[in-house]
């Protein structure tokens, strides 16, 4: 797919989500999994979700979540894993933003010509493995994942 999915538009298209989940499920499929998926747009807010038959009934609220988180600091979920434990500099970053923020791999920001234009979060799988999904799915539209 070309850069269509955006054209002009410096925010996510329902179009363009639709194709995010659709690799997310179709990738997850292939590996035997059964995931969640969210995805946001530029300022948070929710543009398409679902997670697919017998997967994990907390995964979808974690999966909007870890797109949330994604795109309000502008940086994957994951990079807070570490930093976000007792003594470390970012300790408590969990409790912020109502307790929506999520501190491990999974949601990643997505980037179309050096701006912010959404978030993807996926959830079901061990966190890297969500991460992978989730970082293959932006690849698939010739995005960038920052």
């Amino acid at each position: 797919m070309t850069n269509d999915a955006f054209r002009d538009v410096s925010d996510m298209t329902l179009f363009t989500a639709k194709r995010i989940m659709d690799f997310v499920f179709q990738e997850a499929g292939k590996r035997e999994l059964k995931l969640a998926c969210a995805v946001c747009d530029r300022a948070g807010n929710l543009v398409l979700s679902g997670r697919m038959d017998d997967s994990q009934l907390g995964g979808l609220p974690l999966a909007v979540d870890k797109a949330f988180t994604s795109v309000a600091f502008g940086h994957p979920t994951g990079k807070w894993a570490s930093l976000s434990t007792p003594g470390e500099s970012d300790w408590g970053l969990a409790n912020s933003l109502g307790g929506r923020v999520t501190v491990f791999p999974g949601g990643l920001p997505i980037f179309f010509q050096g701006q912010l234009v959404g978030g993807v979060g996926v959830s079901g799988a061990a966190s890297l493995t969500d991460e992978e999904v989730a970082s293959l799915a932006i690849a698939s539209l010739s995005l960038e994942d920052n």
